[in-house]
């Protein structure tokens, strides 16, 4: 398997506003770590993005996400291993992500409502259409998933 090409080589200028975008998310989106990453995942599943699936699910492993949850996320509605705010934010995602199909319905609007700040919403909104766009990035171009290894942090010293 080889990739088509490497988009951040052939256009470093886009890439580094893609990643512009990514590092508003993880760093001041206010929005936890875990729900992120089940968020990319979940899009990533639905988008059918394979190295987005292998990014995803080993930074979710190396942030403490257990395998039953990841192993559950594509049935979550079946499952009791998510919270209530997870729920409404993969049920937002999952409607942002297909919006030509229900232009997201106002049900799904008003569950996130009850867990998300106005500022919030905002921003996991942000956080779908940036997975979004990486899925398209990494299919169009066939980037090949099985490489990535997550970047482990040392603690700090206190």
């Amino acid at each position: 398997m080889k990739a088509r090409m490497e988009p951040q080589k052939a256009s470093p200028s886009a890439y580094q506003a893609m990643m512009g975008l990514e590092m508003f998310v993880s760093k001041s989106s206010k929005l936890e770590p875990s729900l992120l990453e089940l968020v990319k995942m979940r899009v990533s599943q639905i988008n059918g993005c394979a190295y987005c699936l292998d990014m995803h699910s080993k930074d979710a492993r190396a942030k403490g996400e257990s395998e039953q949850r990841l192993y559950a996320l594509n049935a979550w509605r079946e499952t009791p291993f998510f919270t209530d705010r997870e729920q409404a934010a993969l049920a937002w995602a999952e409607a942002l992500t297909l919006v030509s199909v229900d232009h997201v319905p106002d049900a799904v609007y008003e569950h996130a409502k009850q867990h998300f700040s106005e500022e919030e919403l905002v921003n996991l909104t942000l956080a779908v259409i940036a997975i979004n766009g990486w899925n398209r990035i990494a299919i169009s171009f066939r980037m090949v998933p099985g490489e990535y290894q997550p970047v482990v942090r040392k603690a700090e010293n206190k």
